[in-house]
């Protein structure tokens, strides 16, 4: 008998017929199921399970509630030759977010660059998976969220901003992308619930408890700091508010101070949450093959520097195509919070379980 208390892991397709299958039960659409299970695979594949996998239970209670339309009607607008606005009707933030980035490239593909705000959106889980759609095809690639209010401003003591992530991905020629993938946050909201989901304390620094103080304990936080912690939050504080002009304001939704929470109580009302989209043809910047090139040169020199005793330099993204590398030959682990929550919604929506690898 399987010791619940200890992690297991699961195949990548395993897990993709999963959630697949639990979103369509739910009344999500063929199209708006392949788009969470795309991302929340990509996350945790790449290690970032607090925006993969963790987060289906959610997505399957919004659908239940009403907040999340499963069939939505989502019609995109474009406005001049490179920009446009995707209206996504209060439908997955994930559908949302790959069809946006579809328009910002085929924009970008004719006149060098493409950008898309988005409206009436809802969560949308890793900001990299949306950036890494544009690199994956030869575009650089850009995306933007904002988010319910988490973060303090810098001397603030209650939450303003979102974890209002920024992400950027390059392509690189022959190998994986150049990929950032980042919070405004000393760390993202999932973060504090995944540590206290196990157990673990949270490192100095990142969050805080209803007074204001900093706090290592999950339970206790109601807030988290701005990148850049007590003394240089005000780093942290004005990249969240660029994310949130580019993401609310720019599409004419109300900024994340005045959205309803994610977690609910009231799972019946669309929140709409803005996004914002850029994609970039590098070849329309520089003769064809310079930023390859460039790249190529700049990757190389960034990993040939010299480490601390005892660690590596790397570039964004190499630790999670590492990490998917190992976890695409071994399988994808279920702490046990995660396998708790996978065997409900097993039971709930008559699916076949996961079946643990040995």
């Amino acid at each position: 008998m399987t010791d619940p208390k200890q992690d297991f892991s699961v195949d990548r397709e395993d897990l993709e017929r999963f959630m697949g299958a639990a979103l369509a039960v739910a009344g999500a659409d063929q199209a708006s199921a392949e788009a969470v299970t795309r991302a929340l695979v990509t996350a945790s594949r790449m290690g970032t399970d607090s925006h993969g996998l963790r987060l289906l239970p959610h997505y399957l209670q919004a659908l239940k509630g009403g907040r999340i339309k499963g069939a939505p009607n989502m019609v995109f607008h474009q406005r001049l030759a490179a920009t446009g606005f995707l209206d996504a009707d209060d439908g997955l933030g994930h559908l949302a977010g790959y069809s946006a980035m579809e328009h910002a490239v085929a924009m970008a593909e004719e006149v060098g660059m493409g950008a898309v705000a988005v409206g009436n959106s809802s969560h949308f889980g890793a900001a990299g998976c949306y950036a890494l759609a544009a690199a994956e095809r030869g575009y650089l690639g850009m995306a933007f969220c904002n988010s319910d209010p988490f973060v303090l401003l810098h001397d603030g003591a209650k939450p303003f901003h979102g974890t209002n992530p920024i992400a950027f991905a390059a392509p690189v020629a022959g190998e994986q992308p150049y990929l950032l993938d980042m919070a405004t946050s000393s760390v993202p909201w999932n973060r504090v619930q995944q540590y206290g989901a196990i157990g673990r304390e949270l490192p100095d620094q990142v969050a805080a408890n209803a007074a204001g103080e900093v706090s290592r304990v999950p339970s206790e936080i109601a807030a988290l700091l701005p990148l850049g912690g007590s003394d240089f939050g005000f780093k942290g504080a004005g990249l969240g508010g660029m994310v949130e002009v580019l993401s609310s304001t720019l599409s004419g939704m109300q900024h994340g101070f005045k959205l309803l929470p994610m977690g609910g109580p009231d799972m019946s009302t669309p929140r709409g949450v803005g996004h914002f989209f850029l994609a970039m043809k590098p070849d329309a910047f520089v003769e064809e093959g310079t930023f390859a090139k460039g790249m190529a040169d700049y990757l190389a020199d960034l990993r040939a520097q010299p480490a601390s005793p005892n660690a590596r330099v790397m570039a964004p993204g190499d630790r999670e195509w590492r990490c998917q590398a190992k976890r695409d030959a071994e399988g994808i682990p279920l702490d046990s919070a995660n396998q708790s929550a996978y065997a409900e919604i097993a039971e709930k929506y008559q699916i076949a379980p996961l079946t643990r690898l040995d």
